[in-house]
């Protein structure tokens, strides 16, 4: 398993890398819009369809890309869009937890298909946008799930003792989450005072403080990092409603494409909405 992991996370890298630190933008709207096809593809089987109708969401979710991108949407500003996709992160993430495992199944099936081909395509194009603004602004984006992530990981294996959601997800623990805060916080503490000459942008914890200052930069980082915790746990509630460990075998030793992109799905939008903002 480790050895499969391993693989894995090095082919996605060599794919990865390359793409983000490419010039032209196209080459991370065309890997992401891969894996957010792929992505459709799973969801269509985490809501009980079979592989010919989920293969028929990934269509649909390809043309809602392809759509955006036709008309350009990747360049252009839209902040009443990000206003409202982040909002709607916030209330539906908070209102599916609170509800949990067993009333998933009661929201109509055409509602949650339609509900996670959105999340995903409007993701696609939070990435696509943060690209066009810079490396520097999408890394800042990306680094807040990965060192939440990490930091939860630490602290949750170290201090761990109250579960977080036992029925959603019962790896995850308070103790986790504070670990993943803290690091977050520092991250966002450096990253605002680091601005370096040769960065082709600003981060958007530079951007926020900034534009707000010091107490709203770190509520905007704490914010961002509770949505990352979010996106994992409505995954895992999901996921868990429809008997599956893993949203795919997609990426051997990892899962599906869903299990390694979840956070990022609401983070990826609410950060496009702080940047409108600020």
């Amino acid at each position: 398993m480790l050895k499969q992991r391993i693989i894995t996370a090095v082919v996605l890298l060599a794919i990865l890398l390359p793409a983000l630190f490419a010039k032209q933008p196209e080459w991370l709207m065309g890997v992401s819009l891969v894996l957010i096809v792929l992505a459709c593809w799973e969801w269509g089987q985490l809501n009980g369809y079979s592989k010919k109708a989920s293969w028929l969401m990934a269509l649909d979710g390809l043309v809602l890309c392809a759509l955006a991108w036709k008309f350009g949407l990747h360049a252009m500003k839209t902040p009443m869009l990000w206003l409202i996709v982040g909002s709607l992160w916030v209330l539906v993430a908070a209102w599916l937890i609170q509800r949990g495992v067993s009333r998933w199944q009661e929201v109509p099936r055409w509602l949650r298909v339609t509900g996670g081909l959105l999340a995903l395509a409007a993701a696609w194009l939070a990435m696509a946008q943060a690209k066009m603004i810079g490396v520097n602004f999408l890394l800042s984006l990306l680094l807040i799930v990965w060192v939440a992530d990490i930091g939860a990981y630490f602290a949750g294996r170290r201090f761990g003792k109250r579960k977080l959601a036992l029925s959603i997800s019962p790896g995850k623990s308070w103790e986790g989450v504070y670990g993943g805060f803290a690091a977050c916080m520092v991250l966002a503490v450096a990253w605002a005072n680091g601005q370096a000459s040769w960065m082709d942008s600003a981060s958007l914890f530079h951007k926020l403080l900034q534009g707000h200052g010091w107490l709203l930069l770190l509520l905007a980082t704490a914010l961002m990092v509770a949505l990352s915790v979010a996106g994992d746990l409505v995954e895992s509630l999901v996921k868990r409603s429809s008997g599956m460990k893993d949203s795919s075998n997609l990426l051997p030793g990892h899962g599906g494409v869903l299990d390694r992109v979840d956070a990022l799905l609401p983070t990826l939008p609410l950060g496009m909405m702080l940047y409108s903002l600020a």
